[in-house]
């Protein structure tokens, strides 16, 4: 559909949402973005996996890259609470080891990748500059990151800690670096928003997820176009 299509369909869906519906849907799409994405590899503990999501959703993150090497990537409905719905989740899981596929994809997308893990060169969340797109990396609640999720991202970020404990649990890690970055994010001056066309589409498959004849809507609708030509 060319964007005017787009528009007249999405007024079209909107005709069988509530009004708080679709006052809901005008609100969030104001704050969501890709310009800050994250990418899960071999997240494998429901629990874990489901509260990322949960965060990405309520700080405005739109797309989650999962790479299955090992795990398949699970999500817990009860953790989650709805919010995988609303995001649009890339699974990479067509080779044995999928993170140089999702690293490619991402490079060609304009993202620089950020492994979130100690390193010699790493950065904490109050330096790592945020004016490039950028991809979050998180790993394993046990191993962390692959050895080749850390030798081929771009930069390294690290949560500092002052305590005895090791490492904070994923979802703590990601809600903290979501949490913060978005925040520094909304203050600046930077374009993040989706663009215009990226919010129509949004829109568009928010309105299919919420509808339970969103197919056969669809199909009358592309019927009286059709007709109407």
């Amino acid at each position: 559909m060319d964007f005017k299509t787009k528009k007249d369909f999405l007024s079209f869906l909107s005709g069988y949402l509530t009004e708080d519906r679709r006052k809901l849907f005008d609100k969030v799409i104001r704050y969501r973005t890709r310009h800050i994405t994250v990418v899960l590899e071999d997240i494998y503990q429901p629990h874990n996996a489901s509260a990322v999501l949960r965060s990405a959703d309520l700080t405005g993150i739109q797309d989650i890259h999962i790479i299955e090497n090992r795990n398949r990537y699970e999500v817990n409905p009860e953790v989650a609470m709805g919010s995988s719905k609303w995001l649009n989740l890339i699974k990479y899981n067509a080779l044995e080891d999928n993170t140089p596929a999702a690293y490619e994809a991402l490079h060609k997308a304009g993202y620089r990748i950020v492994a979130t893990t100690p390193h010699t060169k790493d950065q904490t969340l109050d330096e790592i500059p945020i004016d490039g797109k950028m991809a979050l990396v998180f790993g394993t609640e046990m191993k962390g990151l692959s050895d080749t999720a850390i030798a081929h991202a771009d930069e390294y970020l690290r949560i500092p800690m002052y305590g005895f404990t090791e490492s904070y649990n994923i979802s703590v890690s990601a809600a903290l670096t979501l949490f913060t970055l978005t925040g520094k994010l909304r203050k600046s001056s930077i374009p993040w928003h989706l663009n215009k066309e990226e919010q129509l589409d949004t829109l568009i498959e928010w309105a299919k997820r919420t509808l339970k004849y969103a197919e056969l809507f669809e199909k009358e609708f592309l019927q009286k176009r059709k007709i109407g030509q």
